[in-house]
């Protein structure tokens, strides 16, 4: 084995995998809205990496000490500071240089020192009208607990009042919860130009009459200022408590844990940053980080386009996919043939269709979910409770511990409850990350059901930025084992066995070696051998092995891993056979995918399940063979596209320089638009199959 480091730390990985994003927000080949939206972005997954990623690191260090060890934890979350520090420099140098972008096009960000006298007038009266009424000072005494109220998810002004050298503090939230973030302000009339200020500004611009008639001062200043915290939590086991409350206590606990970072504004006086991080008990651990004047950029997710079309992305409109065409409902669609749909290339609609037809359809006798995550107005979970009403028997598995989400899971499954539909919360320490749907129909006489395996959450809004597979089948050998998976949530320890489906925890990982050293086999005979895999993170130990394994055997394995990596590809006598690319663009690739050669006959699976470890043997996942053979080729067809990428592919090696795929003198691929073009031609050719075949004549298309 070669002596080089054969894996990366995925922490350092996901940094990288976040540089990926800030690098289509300085590509000025993308529209320049959406390389704001992409800043965005970029400060939402930061979010969440020091809520998750840094505090497990900070955590470490702190068992290791008391522990008296060395893990080497601390060199790491060295080494991440750093990182991220640099990508925080990035961060502020591409802000600015967008700013002027769009000054350029008459679009101005604008702060409050820049605004025109009929401005000024009109910025106190929006405050006045529409601000103030949620604005509440919090003032800081030497007896106040600032862990107990600050949020995390929010931006403040520190504000200090001095009166003869005495100084006094107060805090403002920054209520983005009840008011636009970005507000437009009108110009005079003539001028050809927009104007937007951030929330932010307008408060800085009327601080004065927030104290003024209340608080005494001869100067008033205020500084932007933002903590994250730890988003773990430790859930209290007592017997007496059900899930449900068992996780409504853990997201108090959630609001009073400690900080792992703290961004500041440069400008900020050392004497209210000192008292800000004494406050907050900030430690040597966490990241003390200075910045502009402007935090929780994720809202400029969100940033509105005001100038013109081209700003922005064209849109591409959903397809409807035509296998449901000509057929009386849903049910006689998935039973003439498997369907496989493509979001956001197809729309969401076919889903939230198949659970309304069957909330009311008499033949349907029950229908089973399980919920990750779910939108807040759920058409779906709607058509669900409709169910009920109808005298269906509706099971519904809520995952209360899918992180961020658990607020709005725990709400869901008290408006479900009410409304009579079973609500099951699966086994402790199993977090249930699979996406199944199975409907049981009566069909003269018979019970005959209908299965969704997929790929992602039935989300009706990141179905439409989330790529991911659904697959819909009616076909009994697998109908029957996502029956079996159901059971097994309600009772994982019973005995059970599934010969098509890849469950975890049961038989991921003994399922996921077999199809490696089938190709290793294969490949020792001299056959050809290959395997090809589309994650969102790879950071499973055993499962690399495998595959560094399988390379050595002379395996020819290429990968799409959107996020963490920490396999290395390219090490000598290693991983030579180990090609990886990560596409980033504007949809979020989501799709996991595992295409194995099988000595010509391709065995093709989607799953839920990244190869991390907490998916192979902590949680409860599903992956599915896909068997029809023209569906089997779809997939193989758009993971091909993916690779003939130009534009959007960057290697992944072991320096993490992510480096854009050379495109050479080969032609511009862009393939997520590629695959749009191709899956237009596939619904084309459908129709023109089905026009063919209702005419009597021969379907064979050139």
């Amino acid at each position: 084995m070669s002596g080089e480091k054969l894996y990366i730390e995925k922490e350092l990985s996901w940094l990288s995998f976040n540089e990926r994003v800030l690098q289509e927000a300085k590509d000025k080949s993308v529209p320049l809205i959406e390389r704001i939206r992409f800043l965005g972005i970029f400060s939402n997954n930061l979010d969440e990496f020091y809520k998750v990623r840094f505090s497990d690191v900070k955590r470490r260090i702190i068992i290791s000490q008391e522990q008296g060890v060395d893990d080497n934890s601390k060199h790491l979350l060295s080494k991440m500071q750093s990182k991220a520090l640099k990508l925080n420099q990035d961060f502020d140098e591409l802000y600015n240089e967008l700013i002027l972008e769009m000054a350029r096009r008459r679009i101005f960000l604008v702060n409050e020192t820049q605004l025109t006298e009929s401005q000024q007038k009109w910025v106190k009266k929006y405050f006045k009208k529409e601000v103030q009424p949620h604005i509440c000072p919090q003032f800081i005494t030497k007896d106040t607990d600032l862990l107990s109220f600050l949020k995390d998810e929010y931006a403040y002004i520190s504000v200090e009042l001095t009166k003869e050298q005495k100084r006094q503090y107060a805090l403002i939230e920054i209520p983005t919860d009840q008011l636009p973030r970005f507000v437009m302000v009108p110009e005079q009339k003539g001028k050809r130009r927009k104007t937007i200020i951030l929330l932010d500004n307008i408060i800085r611009y009327c601080l004065g009459e927030l104290f003024q008639g209340f608080i005494e001062y001869d100067e008033l200043q205020g500084h932007s200022m933002k903590m994250t915290r730890d988003a773990e939590y430790d859930l209290s086991h007592e017997v007496e408590h059900s899930l449900l409350e068992q996780m409504s206590e853990s997201i108090e606990q959630r609001i009073t844990a400690m900080p792992v970072r703290f961004v500041y504004e440069r400008t900020m006086p050392q004497h209210m940053l000192d008292m800000l991080c004494e406050k907050l008990k900030i430690s040597n651990y966490d990241s003390l980080i200075e910045g502009g004047r402007y935090h929780n950029f994720k809202d400029f997710i969100g940033f509105p386009n005001v100038g013109r079309e081209y700003l922005e992305n064209k849109p591409l409109p959903p397809m409807t996919c035509a296998d449901f065409e000509g057929h009386k409902n849903a049910f006689d669609a998935i039973r003439a043939k498997d369907i496989l749909l493509y979001y956001p290339y197809h729309t969401f609609d076919h889903m939230t269709e198949l659970v309304r037809q069957s909330s009311f359809d008499p033949k349907v006798l029950s229908i089973k979910i399980n919920i990750y995550r779910v939108a807040k107005d759920s058409r779906l979970m709607h058509s669900l409770m409709d169910a009920v009403h109808n005298g269906k028997q509706v099971t519904v598995v809520v995952e209360l511990q899918a992180r961020f989400d658990e607020e709005a899971n725990i709400e869901w499954a008290k408006v479900l409850t009410d409304a009579g539909v079973q609500v099951v919360f699966g086994a402790p320490g199993l977090k249930i990350h699979s996406k199944l749907l199975l409907i049981s129909r009566k069909e003269e006489g018979k019970i005959v059901r209908y299965a969704h395996i997929g790929t992602g959450n039935f989300h009706e809004k990141t179905a439409r930025i989330y790529t991911d597979f659904s697959l819909l089948t009616a076909d009994e050998t697998i109908t029957s084992e996502v029956r079996n998976v159901f059971g097994y949530i309600q009772n994982p320890y019973r005995p059970v066995k599934f010969n098509q489906l890849i469950v975890s925890p049961r038989n991921s990982r003994k399922q996921l070696y077999r199809l490696i050293d089938t190709e290793i086999a294969n490949a020792k005979l001299g056959k050809e051998a290959s395997i090809t895999l589309k994650v969102n993170n790879l950071v499973d130990k055993g499962l690399i092995n495998k595959l560094y394994g399988a390379s050595n055997a002379g395996v020819q394995i290429r990968m799409i891993i959107r996020g963490m990596c920490s396999l290395v590809p390219g090490v000598s006598g290693v991983s030579d056979n180990i090609k990886i690319i990560s596409i980033i663009d504007r949809f979020l690739e989501h799709p996991r995918v595992i295409i194995t050669h099988n000595d010509g006959d391709p065995q093709v699976y989607i799953s839920s399940a990244d190869w991390m470890t907490r998916n192979i043997d902590n949680r409860i996942e599903v992956a599915a063979p896909v068997k029809n053979p023209v569906l089997k080729q779809r997939i193989i067809d758009i993971i091909d596209i993916h690779f003939t990428d130009t534009v959007k592919a960057r290697w992944i090696d072991k320096e993490m320089t992510n480096t854009y795929v050379p495109r050479g003198n080969r032609k511009k691929v862009r393939s997520q638009l590629a695959i749009y073009d191709y899956l237009k031609q596939v619904e084309k050719q459908t129709r023109k199959q089905q026009s063919l075949l209702q005419n009597n004549e021969p379907t064979t298309i050139e």
